[in-house]
């Protein structure tokens, strides 16, 4: 007996198809080759790098070490083709001293991603999802709940909450997912993961109030990605809720997954930030190009 396959189900299928799976494929990836190794600054005491690699993918250094959240290199999640070159090569990487996952999503934990760069140093992912990284080459995995804290050489770190949801396949309902505040000594740095607008933001706000904030600000349009997602105009507001001096836009533009216009979530978030008179505390990073703050 053969399933019938319901109108707004074979409509949804059809646009995805058509507006997200077959531009990316015949589309030129943009971006730039990094042939050559970048130059990373010698830090002091109260001085951060971070140097974004690509869609969630972050290197962030401290005067005591380098952390590397959601590495990811993938030319394709599954069937989503990658459209922009990871700003830094993963052998190109300075020693990597610990590395953080978010959740158990393939676009921001790929197996093959962290098997290149596993030498050795501890791994922290959500409560649940230890399973997946086990083998990969790491010293030891440390799973974490909400509002946890772990103390490394490199940083301090602290697992906070997010509107999402951590499944790698359907069934799937055990694993965590949430966002870190890394305490750099000097500095602290928010990574959101994913994450919907949630009165969340202003909770870590309170206790925490991190310096600088990594939100997304991309796949919000279509596919019920935005009940899960932030907007450009949320993800601004969410900044505010916490209280940050800086925010840093990611998830965008690296692979397509939703409907919205590649360009558009820059620009949206500018006109928000302008509207608030803030537009001098976002800072848009070019892949591959070590920042100091």
């Amino acid at each position: 007996m053969k399933t019938k396959v319901s109108a707004p189900r074979r409509e949804r299928a059809h646009r995805f198809i058509t507006d997200i799976l077959l531009p990316a494929l015949f589309s030129r990836k943009r971006g730039h080759r990094n042939g050559s190794a970048p130059v990373f600054p010698r830090l002091k005491h109260g001085q951060v790098c971070i140097t974004w690699i690509g869609h969630a993918s972050f290197l962030i250094q401290g005067p005591h070490g380098n952390l590397l959240v959601d590495p990811n290199w993938a030319n394709w999640l599954l069937v989503v083709r990658r459209l922009r070159h990871a700003g830094l090569a993963h052998h190109h990487l300075p020693n990597i001293d610990l590395v953080l996952i978010t959740h158990a999503h393939f676009d921001h934990l790929n197996r093959k991603s962290l098997r290149r760069i596993a030498t050795n140093q501890p791994i922290v992912v959500p409560d649940g999802v230890g399973d997946l990284v086990h083998g990969l080459g790491f010293e030891k995995v440390y799973e974490m709940k909400w509002w946890e804290r772990l103390r490394f050489p490199a940083a301090a770190v602290t697992f906070v909450p997010a509107k999402h949801w951590g499944a790698r396949k359907v069934t799937d309902l055990h694993r965590g997912f949430g966002g870190y505040v890394m305490d750099l000594g000097g500095h602290s740095v928010y990574h959101a993961g994913d994450s919907a607008y949630f009165e969340g933001f202003r909770e870590i706000g309170r206790k925490l109030r991190p310096e600088i904030s990594l939100l997304p600000i991309g796949a919000y349009q279509g596919l019920k990605l935005g009940e899960n997602h932030l907007n450009p105009e949320e993800a601004f507001r969410a900044f505010q809720d916490l209280r940050s001096r800086l925010m840093i836009p990611m998830h965008y533009g690296t692979y397509r997954l939703s409907y919205e216009p590649l360009h558009e979530p820059p620009q949206r978030l500018m006109q928000a930030a302008m509207k608030a008179g803030r537009l001098a505390d976002v800072r848009f990073l070019v892949e591959g190009m070590p920042t100091l703050f």
